[in-house]
């Protein structure tokens, strides 16, 4: 397992655990509350792809997983909201869930560029005049 993926992982759960702490709070919103339970379940099992599972689609879940959180809550920022929810660029919950998404989509970037590198077949990675 290399640092990038390892980075990615803790990430992933960062975001989980922020969503898990709001589906606590939330659960009872009628669409909202489900979303931020798959979001923790979904949050942990790419967390152990992560670990365990040595193919480049691991980390690609990872880019895609803090890409569409990231997503939603930026809708949900909009004057119409996501599913009745306005939510603001405020407080250590809201932060800590898109600081960890973002390192998540870098970190998942740099992983699926080093697997597929390390990948590609011999002749694709060597230079020109070696």
């Amino acid at each position: 397992m290399t640092v990038r993926r390892l980075v990615a992982a803790v990430a992933v759960l960062v975001s989980a655990g922020v969503h898990f702490k709001l589906w606590l709070d939330f659960k009872d919103l009628h669409v909202v509350g489900p979303a931020f339970m798959l979001n923790a379940v979904a949050g942990v099992v790419i967390a152990v792809l992560l670990v365990a599972w040595k193919n480049w689609l691991a980390p690609l879940l990872a880019v895609g997983f803090g890409i569409a959180t990231l997503a939603a809550f930026t809708v949900s920022t909009f004057p119409n909201g996501l599913f009745d929810d306005h939510e603001k660029w405020s407080g250590g919950y809201v932060w800590t869930a898109a600081i960890s998404e973002a390192i998540a989509i870098v970190f998942g970037l740099l992983a699926v560029a080093q697997e597929r590198r390390s990948t590609a077949p011999a002749r694709e990675r060597t230079t020109v005049g070696s």
